[in-house]
């Protein structure tokens, strides 16, 4: 099983469409085919021709070697489950035990189609594997190139590392769950393989730095403003010095255990996933009011206000609430709630992620630099970046506060063509006074800081194929966020020019316990 490029859903290797967006699907490795590349599927001793429409009239719509047009999604496995749809109403409006069921679970026939014909995503529960992060560097005379790699953290499913919820009697706050931690660094250069300790600790300053045989330089420093010295967080720094030009390629191989789990208390997560008890939903959410008491306002004050990471010129902000289009959205994604739900932290945050599922389509062709939240919405566009930093610009309207996570987002059964790097979020939001109070929970300790991905329909989720390389610190001149962009600093002489190149691959096998669950994309009824 594989994944559509385009849109991340789940495919079968017979696959010639993406039956969720209705896209063709390239045959070979991703991204090497263009849309006018041909496709064949044999039918018995029969091979018929398919290529994209130049305009698509509706989905599963390609055009033939003959030039005319015919829609593939017309099979008899569409057919049947057609006819299994139909039984499955005609059962409900029969059954008043059915209907109750129905109503009790998904809040009325509308949802529960939804819920059967969604497309969805499938995640491993837990695993384990080796992902290595490939540069290749060149010069064409004297340079030397210096490249910040971090070390990636170990993530819990409380950011503080302590419990989610501080209890005042005598009930015992469990650990929090591991999400991803580091087995083991490697860094691969120059024919050595050098082993870098996992935390970074004890540091090796400049002074110390492993020269390889051909003069590179690998060191893992302290954190602070010095050019030998990691500039945003714990790193290991590669300096590659070329005297008379040259290339080299260098690999950080990092050996990796993560699991998934999940903020959200709802039906929809399966009973494998951890978290769902301690979770949140629109029933038990407090207000937009509430956030300034949980957590004593810190995440709110940091990543709440109205403008974040000013990038100058046209490019502007890349979160900004106050921009016309983004109150606007806001304003009506909020009267889009039902009757007492416009202060309700949760319902405005899901609605908002539903409503840029709705409304704003996956841009692999996204500009430099990033477009901000406001032009995303504009557009109707964006790639991961611009589409949280709509999300964002959406929920700061209300003071909900959102910050990012970078890293690399994987294939869900880890294919070395499925790593490409990636960012997404994390946001929080307070359960209700009464909810925490008869649990005994502390109030400014009762709120859930929760994994956000926007594009990838990872509702309050994390999941093992989300690689985190760092997650974003309060810093009101986001020179941190334009550090992780720009790891590279060079050094050269005059007119010469450094070529870099980037690339992911998995390396030996993947261990994956636990299971598998699917995540189907479908607005939330409230």
């Amino acid at each position: 099983m594989g994944a559509c490029p385009y849109c991340r859903s789940a495919t079968l290797p017979s696959d010639t469409i993406c039956y969720s967006c209705g896209r063709v699907l390239p045959k070979g490795d991703r991204g090497s085919y263009r849309l006018e590349q041909q496709f064949t599927k044999k039918k018995g001793n029969k091979e018929s021709t398919y290529m994209m429409a130049a305009k698509p009239s509706r989905r599963g719509v390609v055009q033939t070697h003959t030039g005319r047009q015919r829609n593939i999604m017309k099979r008899r496995k569409n057919r049947f489950r057609s006819f299994a749809m139909l039984g499955l109403v005609a059962f409900v409006l029969l059954s008043p035990q059915a209907q109750e069921a129905v109503f009790g679970e998904f809040g009325g026939f509308e949802e529960l189609i939804q819920s059967q014909i969604a497309p969805y995503h499938v995640y491993p529960n837990e695993a384990t594997y080796t992902l290595s992060k490939i540069s290749e560097v060149s010069a064409n005379g004297f340079a030397s190139v210096s490249e910040n790699i971090l070390i990636p953290p170990t993530v819990h499913s409380s950011l503080s590392g302590t419990a989610q919820f501080v209890y005042t009697d005598s009930n015992e706050a469990q650990s929090p769950s591991v999400l991803q931690q580091t087995l083991q660094i490697t860094v691969v250069i120059d024919g050595q393989d050098i082993n870098v300790p996992i935390d970074g600790m004890p540091h090796r300053g400049y002074g110390s730095a492993i020269t390889t045989t051909n003069g590179h330089e690998v060191w893992w420093p302290s954190v602070g403003s010095g050019d030998d010295q990691c500039p945003m967080a714990k790193c290991v720094k590669v300096r590659s010095n070329f005297q008379d030009g040259g290339s080299l390629r260098y690999e950080f191989v990092i050996h990796v255990q993560a699991a998934s789990y999940t903020w959200w208390d709802d039906s929809r997560v399966k009973s494998i996933v951890p978290g769902k008890d301690s979770g949140i939903n629109a029933d038990n959410s407090g207000t937009f009011a509430d956030l300034a008491s949980r957590g004593n306002g810190v995440r709110q004050a940091q990543f709440g206000g109205d403008y974040w990471y000013d990038r100058g010129g046209s490019a502007g902000y890349a979160i900004n609430a106050q921009d016309a289009i983004v109150m606007a959205t806001a304003d009506a994604i909020s009267s889009s709630l039902p009757e007492g739900s416009s202060e309700n932290a949760y319902a405005f945050s899901r609605a908002t992620f539903d409503y840029l599922h709705a409304y704003v389509t996956y841009d692999r062709e996204a500009p430099s630099p990033a477009r901000s939240g406001p032009a995303c919405l504009a557009a109707g566009t964006g790639d991961c970046d611009e589409q949280t930093n709509a999300f964002f610009s959406l929920l700061r309207t209300r003071g909900i506060p959102g910050w990012y996570a970078f890293g690399v987002l994987g294939d869900p059964f880890y294919s070395n063509d499925g790593w490409e790097a990636h960012a997404w979020g994390y946001i929080q939001l307070p359960l209700k006074d009464s909810w925490c109070e008869e649990r005994n929970i502390v109030i400014q300790t009762c709120f859930v800081e929760a994994q956000v991905d926007v594009v990838n329909n990872k509702w309050l989720l994390s999941t093992p194929t989300a690689y985190v390389d760092w997650i974003e610190e309060a810093d009101s001149s986001g020179g941190m966020v334009y550090n992780y962009y720009h790891p590279i600093d060079s050094e050269t002489s005059p007119g010469v020019s450094i070529d870099r190149t980037r690339d992911f691959e998995t390396q030996g096998t993947v261990e994956l316990t636990g299971g598998t669950y699917k995540i189907k994309k479908y607005a939330e009824a409230f």
